[in-house]
């Protein structure tokens, strides 16, 4: 029987790297963007990654945690 918890963790892992990625595009793309309309896009998406990205990890590490 496959074990949940090490599924999910795994799948929480892929989230993860996909929003770590995604922080890399928007970083990039916001040293590239000029104007205050633009600026201000690019810091709520980048705030708004960063957000899932605590969340996520937070996540994992309790299921890490229940896990051990």
């Amino acid at each position: 029987m496959p074990d949940s918890n090490a599924d999910a963790i795994a799948e929480l892992d892929t989230r993860i790297a996909d929003i770590q990625e995604n922080l890399r595009v928007l970083v990039e793309q916001a040293a590239a963007y000029s104007g205050g309309a633009d600026e201000e896009l690019a810091a709520q998406r980048i705030a708004g990654q960063e957000a899932e990205l605590d969340r996520l990890t937070k996540l994992r590490d309790e299921l890490v945690k229940a896990k051990g």
